[in-house]
């Protein structure tokens, strides 16, 4: 057993006006199975880079452990895959690989395929082949399940429960709740570490989040019944002390000795209220800081006046020749939510780009109502670039709902200002969903739409199709995600 111990924790990015982590003190220990959280932009991957010594930073971070950071950092992509595990495990030999590679089901032939021209999946695999084979220091994996489908997922969690610890940036619940026995996780305001897994740390914040607003509204009533209280004790104390000073022949020092002390007392009534009244402000306001508000997300889809939207007989994809996938007979109509599924490069994406109407050869039937609008979120991030405004109008949209679906989501004002290309991978996704969502259309059309996304934003997604039921065909990996949202499944073989 080892531990890092991270003390008074300080860093920003140069140039910018705010810190990522301010004064943040906490232990780790190198036996546990951490899962690390947070929304997009919070400083997950910066939190593990500053573990590496990427980055100056102000505190101290000690450890008597080496790092190994997955994704590998590659100096040179442009090469075969199998050239590229060399590199990385440089001991291991050709059938070692190959057996990694048929449990991960892929065909050898990537192996020999330039790196750089291989699915997002497939380069995965590799990094993970590089990975199962490399003789490990402490892991510090970061978001290892992008572009993985449902069974590579399942043989990376099977390799994960026998490392011994790692910190793990993910946003899979299920792979979560199966890999890992500690949270660590970022919030707005600290960064707490719980044990147990992801299911765990969410009934807990819930249960907290609960407490917190509960104690907030009561807060609220007690403030405001002191502040009546207190104005109106001023209001007595002020009328009992101006009737100190009218006097009439009557009057003895006694009766005006009562006043003087009846004002006195009403006075110090009144400075108590405002202690109490300043005691609940101040309890008041270290409450709901790290509340995250899933606002609801909405979506305005458009119902067809023809209930069968796509019907599709037969169909099946070639590339090169061969076909990709047995023949699939399937119809979507007005209300489905069809999940499609399979292994990665059995053709899920392909099927969506056939029907957004790209020139792909297929055999079969594809039948599509007539002035089928269509509303579409490709895998693809790489071509975003330019400010979130000019975005808006390229793609004319309705430039208010468009920001105020990615405030939703958790952008900032300073995110709003940023060039797309400069942003994250989770907040380039966001775009594109906050787009799609944006978009009136008759049915929605979503290659891997989760890839990257924070769980909370991913939660704010499922609540919002089950709310407003749009029509959707969707191609994703995230187990939780299907079960929750699917109505049909259509599983590629």
């Amino acid at each position: 057993m080892s531990i890092i111990n991270i003390k008074n924790l300080t860093f920003s990015y140069e140039g910018s006006a705010n810190n990522i982590f301010e004064n943040i003190s906490f232990n780790i220990d190198t036996d546990w199975k951490l899962g690390l959280i947070g929304r997009n932009g919070k400083g997950k991957t910066t939190f593990l880079k500053l573990l590496l010594g990427k980055y100056e930073y102000i505190g101290t971070i000690s450890k008597n452990v080496n790092f190994d950071y997955f994704p590998f950092e590659l100096k040179d992509k442009d090469k075969m895959a199998i050239e590229i595990v060399y590199e990385i495990a440089p001991n291991v030999e050709d059938w070692e690989i190959i057996k990694e590679l048929s449990l991960l089901n892929s065909d050898a032939e990537i192996l020999y395929k330039n790196f750089n021209l291989l699915s997002g999946g497939e380069q995965v695999k590799i990094l993970l082949i590089a990975l199962f084979l490399k003789e490990n220091n402490f892991l510090l994996i970061d978001e290892p399940t992008n572009h993985l489908d449902i069974e590579t997922r399942n043989n990376l969690i099977n390799y994960l429960n026998k490392k011994k610890g790692f910190i793990l940036v993910s946003h899979d619940r299920n792979f979560l709740n199966k890999v890992v026995d500690h949270i660590i996780s970022i919030n707005n305001t600290n960064i707490e570490i719980q044990q147990g897994n992801y299911s765990t740390w969410r009934e807990n914040r819930d249960r907290q989040d609960k407490y917190e607003m509960t104690q907030n509204n009561k807060l609220k009533k007690e403030i405001s019944r002191l502040e009546i209280a207190a104005k109106n004790t001023e209001n007595w104390s002020n009328k009992v002390e101006k009737s100190k000073y009218k006097t009439n022949d009557s009057e003895t020092a006694i009766d005006r000795g009562y006043v003087g002390h009846k004002s006195a007392k009403m006075m110090k009534k009144s400075k108590v209220m405002e202690n109490r009244i300043k005691k609940a402000i101040d309890e008041k306001t270290e409450l709901l800081k790290n509340v995250d508000k899933n606002n609801s997300l909405k979506i305005v889809p458009i119902e067809s006046r023809k209930n069968e939207l796509i019907v599709v007989n037969n169909l099946q994809i070639k590339y090169s020749g061969k076909e990709i996938f047995s023949p699939i007979s399937f119809e979507i109509k007005n209300g489905d939510r069809i999940g499609i599924v399979g292994k990665n490069g059995v053709g899920k994406s392909s099927i969506l780009k056939l029907i957004i109407g790209e020139e792909i050869p297929y055999s079969g039937e594809l039948k599509k109502a007539n002035d089928l609008k269509i509303s579409y979120v490709s895998q693809n991030t790489e071509n975003l670039k330019g400010n979130l405004k000019n975005f808006a109008q390229d793609n004319k949209m309705d430039e208010t709902i468009f920001r105020a679906m990615l405030s939703k989501m958790g952008f900032t004002r300073l995110d709003f200002d940023t060039d797309i290309a400069q942003m994250s991978e989770g907040q380039k996704k966001k775009v594109l969903i906050a787009k799609s969502i944006s978009e009136s259309a008759n049915i929605y059309i979503w290659d891997e739409p989760l890839n990257y996304i924070d769980i909370l934003t991913r939660v704010q997604i499922e609540e919002a199709i089950l709310k407003y039921k749009p029509t959707l065909v969707f191609v994703e990996h995230d187990e939780a995600f299907i079960k929750n949202v699917a109505n049909k499944i259509i599983k590629l073989e």
